[in-house]
């Protein structure tokens, strides 16, 4: 078992910034690849980074340039940084990691005001 618990998420005002936090904790030795996605109110949940054990990142393309995934294994934790955030944004972010089976965090809530 793999557990994840996200941090970082608040409120910010469109053009701010926010770093969200995964620490990842259990069998670690299973993960490989590791993402964040986002579910908006009445929308479906989407894909918003990922990234694998070598480092390589895909991203949506409506966050493309404006957020970064990164991972830290020796701390076992995921970041995503948000830069540039606009209303559309809202959303709450789930972290992701892809293992023996699919984990999932808790979520964090992101709200960006205009």
């Amino acid at each position: 078992q793999v557990q994840l618990v996200e941090s970082g998420g608040g409120l910010v005002q469109a053009g701010g910034s926010l770093r969200l936090s995964c620490t990842a904790s259990g069998s670690i030795f299973s993960v490989n690849n590791m993402g964040w996605y986002r579910r908006a109110p009445g929308k479906q949940r989407e894909l918003v980074a990922t990234i694998g054990g070598s480092g390589r990142t895909n991203y949506a393309d409506s966050v493309k340039g404006r957020f970064t995934i990164s991972r830290d294994n020796a701390k076992n934790t995921l970041y995503l940084q948000m830069n540039s955030l606009k209303p559309d944004d809202t959303a709450v972010y789930y972290c992701n990691a892809v293992g023996l089976t699919i984990y999932w965090g808790q979520g964090t809530q992101v709200t960006v005001s205009s």
